[in-house]
C-alpha cells in the first residue's frame, strides 16, 4: 500500500434524524467502507446496548415551539433546507481533517437539497436506512431528558398540526369538490338508468303499450306516476299528459292505447308501490339536473378555460382521473390524450399492437365531428390545447374563460382545415389577442370586486353608526327616566314637608 502511494482512509458517517421534538445528529462507528457496517447494524438494531456501541448522539436541536416544528416538517416534506436545519448542520458537522465526512439522510430529495446547499457528501439507503430504523426505535433512550411519553405526545401533536395545515393549504382551489361531483354524477346516471328500467318492467305488466310510445326514462316514470290505473284514464287527463310529453300526438296515442291495452289488471297496493318508486326516480332525475348545474358553476370558478374548451363534464372527468387540477397541469399533452385509456395502452405495448389515439377526450364533440381519418390528429391537437388550458387555470390568480374560448376557436379552425384546407390562424397571434382581452376582463373583475368591497365597508360603517346612535338614545332615555324619578321623589318630599309645616 505504501509503495503504491495509497493509505486506508476512514469514513466518518453522521446520520441526520428528523423527529417531532427536534433534529438529532448521530455519529456512526468509523470504518473503511460504509457497506461493512450493514451486518453489524442489522444485528444490533433491536438491542439497545449493542446499538449504542455502533452509534452515539453527536448533537440534538430541540424545536422551540409547535409552530417552529410545523415549519421545519413542512420544509422537510417538500425537500427544502430550513434555516434551522442549515445552522444545526453547519455548527455540528466536522469540517476538514483527514477523515472523510459523510451525512446519511432518509429522504433522497432532502439529501439532494443538502448536497446543493452545503456541498456535503450524502448517503441514502443501505446502512443509513437500518441506522435510522434503530434510532426511531430507541430515540427516547438515546436523547437525555426525553421520555417515551413526551416523544409520543410531540409526534401526535405535530401529526395533527401537519394534517390540519395540509387540509387548509388547498392549492387546487376546491377541485376536490369537482372530483366528488363528477363521481356522484356518473353513479347517478347508472342508478337512474337501472331504476328506470325496473319501473318500465314493473309497470309494463299493467300497461305494456306505454313503453313503445314513451322512450325517455324520466318521462316514462312521470307518466307511470300520473296514470296509475290505465282503466281510470279519461280525456280530462289529456292536458296533464300533454304537459309531461310535450306532444299532443303522443298524449292522444297514450289515451287510445289505454282503452285497448293488453296488460294485466293490477291491485291498488301494487300501484301504490309503483307510484312511490316512480316518484323516487323522478326526484333523483331532478337532483341530477341540479348537480349538473352545480358542477357547471364549480368548473366555471375552478377551471373556466378547460370548461370553455372541452365542456364541463369532460373537463371534470379529466381532473378527476388526474387526481387534481395541479396534477393535470403537470401532465404532458401525450398523457392527457390517452388519459382514461391506460388498459388499452398497456395491452397494446404488451402485444406490440397499435396504441390508443384517445381516452376521456373521445367524449368531446370535436372527436365526434372529425372524419375517421382525422380523429387521431384532432385528438392530439385537442390534448395539446387542454394542457395549455389546464395550466392557465391552475396558475392564474383571477379565473377567466378568455383563453378557453380562444383555444376552442383554434380547434374549430383546425377541424375546418382538415375538412376544407383553409389555413388556421397562427397560435402566436391568437395568444397575443387573448392576453389583451384577458387583461381587460381581469381589470373589470378587479374593479367590480373593489366596488363590492367599498359597498360592504359602507354598510358596515352605517351599521356601526346606527348601533352607536341607538346606544346614545338608550342612554338619554335612561337619564330622562332617572330625572323623572328624581323629580317625582322630590315632589313627594316637598308635598309631605308642606303638609307637616302646615300642621305646625
Amino acid at each position: 500500500m505504501k509503495h503504491l502511494g495509497l493509505c486506508p482512509c476512514l469514513v466518518l458517517l453522521h446520520v441526520l434524524f428528523e423527529h417531532a421534538a427536534g433534529y438529532a445528529l448521530f455519529a456512526v462507528k468509523e470504518v473503511e467502507d460504509i457497506g461493512m457496517l450493514l451486518p453489524q447494524v442489522e444485528q444490533s438494531v433491536l438491542n439497545l446496548g449493542k446499538f449504542t456501541s455502533v452509534i452515539k448522539l453527536s448533537a440534538f436541536f430541540p424545536f422551540k415551539s409547535a409552530q417552529g416544528a410545523l415549519e421545519n416538517i413542512n420544509a422537510v416534506s417538500e425537500g427544502v433546507v430550513h434555516a434551522d436545519l442549515k445552522l444545526f448542520l453547519e455548527t455540528n458537522l466536522p469540517s476538514g481533517g483527514k477523515k472523510k465526512a459523510m451525512l446519511g439522510v432518509s429522504d433522497a430529495k432532502l439529501g439532494a437539497a443538502l448536497q446543493e446547499e452545503l456541498n456535503l457528501s450524502i448517503q441514502t439507503g443501505g446502512v443509513v436506512a437500518e441506522v435510522i430504523r434503530g434510532v426511531r426505535l430507541h430515540f427516547h433512550s438515546l436523547v437525555k431528558g426525553l421520555t417515551a411519553q413526551a416523544a409520543s405526545k410531540a409526534q401526535l401533536g405535530l401529526g395533527h398540526s401537519y394534517s390540519r395545515a395540509k387540509v387548509k393549504f388547498n392549492v387546487n382551489r376546491a377541485d376536490n369538490m369537482i372530483i366528488q361531483s363528477i363521481a356522484l354524477l356518473d353513479q347517478l346516471d347508472k342508478d337512474i338508468n337501472t331504476f328506470s328500467m325496473r319501473v318500465r318492467e314493473w309497470y309494463g305488466y299493467h300497461f305494456p303499450e306505454l313503453i313503445k310510445i314513451v322512450n325517455d326514462n324520466s318521462t316514462y316514470c312521470k307518466m307511470a306516476k300520473l296514470i296509475g290505473n290505465r282503466k281510470e284514464l279519461t280525456e280530462e287527463m289529456l292536458e296533464a299528459i300533454e304537459e309531461i310529453t310535450m306532444d299532443s300526438g303522443k298524449a292522444q296515442a297514450i289515451l287510445d292505447a289505454s282503452r285497448s291495452s293488453m296488460g294485466m289488471d293490477i291491485s291498488p297496493i301494487d300501484l301504490i308501490n309503483i307510484e312511490s318508486f316512480s316518484s323516487r326516480v323522478v326526484s333523483l332525475t331532478e337532483y341530477r339536473q341540479g348537480l349538473q348545474e352545480y358542477l357547471r358553476s364549480k368548473m366555471g370558478q375552478v377551471a373556466p378555460n378547460l370548461a370553455a374548451l372541452i365542456g364541463e363534464v369532460v373537463g371534470a372527468r379529466l381532473i378527476s382521473h388526474a387526481g387534481s387540477l395541479t396534477n393535470l397541469a403537470k401532465y404532458p399533452a401525450s398523457t392527457v390524450q390517452i388519459l382514461g385509456a391506460e388498459k388499452a395502452l398497456f395491452r397494446a405495448l404488451k402485444t406490440r399492437g397499435n396504441t390508443p389515439k384517445y381516452g376521456l377526450i373521445f367524449h368531446s364533440t370535436f372527436i365526434g365531428r372529425a372524419a375517421a381519418k382525422n380523429k387521431g390528429r384532432i385528438s392530439r391537437y385537442l390534448a395539446n390545447k387542454c394542457t395549455i388550458a389546464s395550466r392557465i387555470d391552475c396558475f392564474s390568480e383571477v379565473p377567466t374563460s378568455v383563453f378557453g374560448d380562444k383555444l376552442r376557436d383554434q380547434v374549430e379552425e383546425r377541424l375546418a382545415f382538415y375538412e376544407t384546407g383553409d389555413a388556421p390562424r397562427k397560435n402566436l397571434d391568437v395568444m397575443k389577442e387573448a392576453v389583451v382581452q384577458a387583461g381587460e376582463v381581469v381589470a373589470e373583475i378587479k374593479r367590480k370586486l373593489e366596488k363590492k368591497e367599498k359597498k360592504k365597508k359602507k354598510r358596515e360603517k352605517r351599521k356601526l353608526e346606527a348601533l352607536s346612535t341607538a346606544e346614545g338614545d338608550d342612554e338619554e332615555e335612561a337619564n330622562g327616566e332617572a330625572e323623572v324619578q328624581m323629580s317625582n321623589t322630590s315632589s313627594v318630599v316637598f308635598s309631605t314637608g308642606g303638609s307637616t309645616w302646615g300642621g305646625l
